[in-house]
């Protein structure tokens, strides 16, 4: 089977150095969701980025399952990990948070975009060494070529202690002026388009 050509349709690049910045990007969206200042930092920057991508799609993939969300990342959910950490260090304030439990896994930020945007397609999270374009459009690929889905969410979320950044992408076989290849992803995490 030959590789299909697969376009970017829409995308959202964005960094910060602390959630404060996340906090302010809500605000400025004009955003009505109180459960965003309950998620874990990483579920903060996904959910923005997606929000940027969802804005102007009218809906188009709300309710339905023709959309997939892929992520990937190389810190796993270490930040909301060190702290539910910190809720059972103290032998004199031991109080495991189950607030913060929940965030413990990483495939949690592809959630909250799912239950925000009302998407019922599959959803799948990778942990790679580093960021991998090769990787990421061959599992985009394998997505569309096989699942029967639409078009794929693909983003990569990292919220670490070397990185804050989401670059996230809706990428489709038929939409989108932007052709998918590994130099457009690695000149965006590069340059920050």
């Amino acid at each position: 089977m030959t590789d299909m050509e697969l376009y970017i349709e829409k995308y959202s690049h964005l960094q910060v150095s602390n959630a404060d910045e996340m906090t302010a990007i809500y605000r400025s969206l004009q955003i009505d969701y109180p459960k965003f200042h309950k998620m874990d930092n990483l579920s903060k920057l996904g959910f923005l980025a997606s929000e940027q991508i969802f804005k102007d799609l009218n809906g188009r993939y709300k309710g339905g399952d023709n959309l997939t969300l892929a992520g990937f990342n190389s810190s796993s959910s270490l930040d909301a990990d060190a702290h539910f950490q910190a809720t059972i260090d103290s032998a004199d304030n031991y109080f495991p948070s189950p607030s913060i439990f929940v965030y413990t896994l990483p495939n949690v930020v592809l959630g909250e975009i799912a239950i925000r945007n009302c998407l019922f397609g599959e959803t799948i999270f990778y942990i790679c060494a580093r960021f991998d374009a090769r990787f990421i459009i061959a599992t985009v690929r394998q997505i569309l070529q096989h699942d029967g889905a639409d078009a794929v969410l693909a983003g990569w979320i990292e919220y670490g202690k070397s990185a804050k950044e989401a670059l996230m992408l809706l990428i489709n076989k038929d939409k989108g002026s932007l052709p998918l290849s590994e130099n457009i992803l690695t000149d965006f995490i590069n340059n920050n388009k």
